[in-house]
């Protein structure tokens, strides 16, 4: 047998091996599953290096045992129980109850949070509760930028660790990565605030062996006294956002909670803390934190990752979508959904239910821009209404039902959210809270343009065929 025999042999059983690894590997659907068969198929060897590089999600068996073991010790804070009377009857309790198996963090009654106006306010108000906090500070951004806010969190924090508030702070090894870098993160660490950076790449090569590279902490946690948290799609950066200013301005949502639900994000940031390796913030949690009497918000707080439930963040959008009777309405930056929540908010229109999904007109990724485009016609075929924002990208990630329920935090409508990124979101339902958001995404509304059937069969088919491709090949990016 010669060599080029061998290595035609070889070169069979390579590929039928990563074949038989994508059709074998749990919690992928059939989409997936053919893209990656595709591209080992149809890209000589580089469909296997793509695949050894982002095929699988995997942090690492090691970091998923730790973060389980983590989970399983950790104080459950109030809530944790599903103690909540959720009315059977009740239409909105589902995606309550939906997102309680992700976590076990249950619904509590909270006081009602304020609403942002925009990303400057929402960091002062930021500054001004850590400069005001006399325990604990606890933060973690995805993005946390060397500009006019992002320096402002840099030196509250090392105020409030220089009076002696325990401050720990935490950013994202790739979104983060300037920040972390720079000397303002080393004066920070010389103030005494405990720094750390999560999901840290280090040595590609070796960081492969054991994990996908491209898994990312995503989340935006603030946590101050174990009290006040703030929720929603900010990071620790300008609207003017220099690394990819000409998007600019970049529009975002931001609340202020306050109550028992604060203990439940701590929760989350706990969870992060301590997979990383440091102290136990146990201490933090207690199960009889008392909500406050006649609080008017029923709030509850989810995470998600690629270590915990499969899809769950798209099963809580469908479950919030399978709920309305009269209204939706989504706003979001990267829109590339599963088949099971594409289905459901085409069906959701069809059945009669004014339904809006807002995105931006010009989107920092080309490629999500042209897969979320390839849903349109189907979208609009179906009765939903589509508008593009057209000043700055629309950055905010919000969701209301019937004007009762509402949810706001980090997570996009796309794969990479659903499969990829450590995420928080909260699901609250009060018509007040509900109402503010809902006016917010009318103002974002009425800066949008209308999108028609006519706009899309306009499109020239080597447009609609670009969409098309890259929709297709969206589950291996």
């Amino acid at each position: 047998m010669t060599w080029a025999h061998l290595l035609s042999i070889a070169y069979f059983v390579l590929h039928a091996t990563f074949i038989g690894r994508a059709l074998y590997r749990p919690n992928r659907d059939p989409a997936s599953r053919l893209a990656w068969i595709l591209a080992i198929l149809l890209i000589p060897v580089g469909g296997i290096v793509a695949y050894v590089l982002l095929g699988e999600t995997s942090v690492g068996r090691r970091r998923k045992r730790e973060l389980r073991a983590i989970l399983d010790r950790l104080p459950r804070p109030h809530g944790w129980d599903g103690s909540f009377d959720h009315d059977p009857q009740d239409r909105y309790a589902a995606p309550f109850i939906a997102a309680r198996n992700i976590n076990r963090l249950g619904a509590v009654r909270c006081p009602r949070p304020e609403l942002m106006a925009d990303a400057n306010e929402a960091i002062d108000r930021v500054v001004a509760d850590i400069e005001a906090a006399t325990d604990s500070v606890h933060i973690c951004f995805y993005i946390w930028l060397t500009d006019t806010n992002g320096l402002k969190l840099v030196e509250a924090v090392r105020r409030a660790a220089l009076r002696g508030v325990a401050v720990r702070a935490m950013a994202d090894g790739v979104g983060s990565a300037d920040m972390i870098a720079s000397h303002h993160w080393r004066r920070m660490a010389s103030a005494g605030v405990k720094l750390d950076v999560a999901l840290q790449v280090g040595n590609p090569v070796l960081r492969v062996l054991f994990s996908r590279i491209d898994l990312r902490n995503h989340r935006k946690v603030v946590v101050v006294d174990n009290a006040i948290t703030y929720f929603g799609s900010q990071n620790a950066a300008d609207a003017e956002f220099r690394v990819k200013a000409k998007y600019a301005p970049w529009i975002d949502v931001m609340m202020r909670f306050t109550g028992p639900v604060a203990q439940q994000h701590q929760y989350l940031f706990a969870s992060d803390w301590m997979a990383e390796g440091h102290d136990d913030l146990g201490s933090y949690l207690s199960p009889d934190n008392p909500e406050p009497p006649d609080a008017p918000v029923i709030a509850q707080v989810m995470g998600t990752g690629p270590t915990l439930e499969y899809a769950a963040m798209s099963e809580v959008f469908c479950s919030m979508l399978h709920t309305a009777a009269r209204e939706v309405i989504i706003t979001t930056p990267y829109f590339v959904p599963d088949d099971s929540l594409m289905s459901d908010i085409v069906a959701v229109a069809r059945r009669g239910v004014s339904t809006t999904l807002i995105l931006p007109a010009r989107n920092d990724s080309r490629v999500v821009a042209g897969a979320s485009r390839s849903y349109y016609a189907d979208m609009l075929d179906a009765g939903v209404r589509l508008f593009e924002y057209e000043k700055g990208l629309l950055h905010a990630k919000t969701l209301t039902v019937d004007g009762e329920i509402a949810l706001i935090g980090s997570a996009n409508m796309d794969r990479r959210s659903f499969d990829l990124n450590f995420e928080n979101n909260i699901l609250m339902r009060d018509r007040q809270t509900t109402a503010a958001l809902r006016a917010r995404q009318m103002e974002w509304q009425a800066d949008s343009r209308a999108v028609s059937p006519g706009d899309v069969a306009r499109w020239g088919v080597a447009r609609k065929l670009l969409n098309n491709l890259l929709v297709t090949v969206s589950p291996i990016l």
